[in-house]
């Protein structure tokens, strides 16, 4: 069964209301399937109907970590 766990949530940078919500994902995509990493953001503050979200195997968090890292060293001022 589908289960959402937040993990943590945080203001979106830049906007009055927005907000990044980081939630562990049990069985994402029906029964049997591995639990994900959910990342939603959402304008309007509401962390239920996300405007965006991506969905991240744990097999794939250390490469997106580090890509991230890459991208804020290189392009964040």
């Amino acid at each position: 069964m589908k289960t959402n766990t937040v993990i943590a949530e945080f203001p979106l940078a830049n906007t009055k209301e927005g907000l990044i919500t980081v939630s562990h994902i049990k069985e994402p995509y029906g029964e049997g399937s591995k639990p994900v990493v959910s990342i939603g953001i959402s304008l309007n503050g509401d962390n239920e109907k996300p405007d965006w979200k991506a969905h991240i195997p744990y097999e794939n968090i250390d490469d997106v970590i580090a890509a991230l890292k890459a991208a804020k060293e290189k392009f964040a001022k």
